[in-house]
């Protein structure tokens, strides 16, 4: 191939790898600022993710039509079971999210939900019969000693809190843990849906949760209208719709190994935000668990991935 050519080329690529990773953090950032959000609308766990649900829905409603997508919208026999499956799991997991930050904090929660990687290892081991590498099950092993320092248990036993607090905090540990767990098998079942197009998986799990969370507005009562309502949609249109479409279109220019380090961004901006704007600092302990994990989860996320084949070859 002419010099020039291969010049040209090699700048398309480094110009593409740019225009991915710029949406793709700028989404992963607007989803760290999910715990004001929260804090502000004041709602319980199921009416926040019922809003958030309903907004979501329009706002990717919207997007998917503006791309000439609608028709994806349409699962068949065989994708339906699955799909509903997937999007109930992740909308469980998100009400367990809001009971978590109502216990512990937004940054806490992020920080837990993103074991959820090896959680997807393990099944798709136990599940889809994957081979994992002694490279992997070591990175497992570290994430796991990691996430364990990273939920506060050696520092968290010895505060002045209350203990009904630490009782609750616990119980956020346990909501976090749980809905990462529901995230790992919501990932492994759209593994078998196979290639869909971007965003009707978070379109179908946003109609899911506004079908099925309606009941509890509506027994519990409503939000005052006003600020909460504006913090609500924020939810929907911002951290869902907005957010997941920056990602999406990220994805599809980064490489696998990229976006497993570029994911971190979200629970690094959430901790930056309990600090600044809540005051809620981690222990030192809490924050080497975090760096622990966050290097295990990178590594086995690079192991035996296509983009490494592609670079031996």
């Amino acid at each position: 191939m002419h010099p020039a050519f291969t010049a040209q080329a090699t700048s398309a690529a480094r110009a593409d790898k740019y225009v991915g990773a710029l949406p793709f953090l700028l989404g992963s950032g607007l989803l760290g600022t999910i715990g004001v959000f929260v804090h502000m609308a004041g709602a319980g766990a199921l009416t926040t993710a019922w809003f958030r649900c309903v907004f979501g829905l329009a706002g990717l409603t919207v997007w998917m039509l503006a791309r000439g997508q609608g028709r994806a919208l349409v699962l068949s026999r065989s994708t339906a079971p699955l799909a509903l499956a997937a999007g109930s799991l992740i909308v469980l997991s998100w009400v367990l999210f809001f009971a978590a930050i109502e216990r512990t904090s937004a940054g806490m929660a992020v920080v837990l939900f993103h074991i959820q990687p090896m959680w997807v290892l393990l099944l798709g081991a136990v599940w889809l019969h994957e081979r994992s590498s002694r490279q992997r099950l070591v990175s497992i092993l570290f994430a796991m000693g990691g996430l364990v320092l990273a939920t506060g248990v050696l520092e968290h036993n010895a505060s002045a809190s209350s203990p009904a607090a630490q009782a609750g905090y616990w119980w956020g540990v346990a909501f976090c843990l749980i809905g990462s767990i529901c995230t790992a098998f919501a990932t492994v079942m759209t593994r078998r849906l196979g290639p869909m197009p971007t965003g009707v998986l978070a379109w179908w799990q946003c109609a899911v949760g506004a079908a099925v969370l309606w009941v509890w507005p509506m027994q519990q009562g409503w939000p005052a209208w006003g600020a909460s309502w504006f913090w609500l949609a924020g939810l929907g249109l911002i951290h869902t719709a907005l957010a997941y479409s920056l990602i999406y279109a990220g994805m599809a220019r980064l490489p696998t190994g990229r976006i497993a380090v570029f994911q971190f961004v979200y629970p690094a901006v959430a901790i930056l935000i309990d600090w600044l704007y809540f005051d809620r600092r981690l222990g030192s302990l809490q924050l080497v668990g975090i760096v622990i994990m966050g290097v295990a989860i990178w590594t086995a996320e690079r192991d035996g991935r296509p983009w490494r084949q592609q670079k031996a070859r």
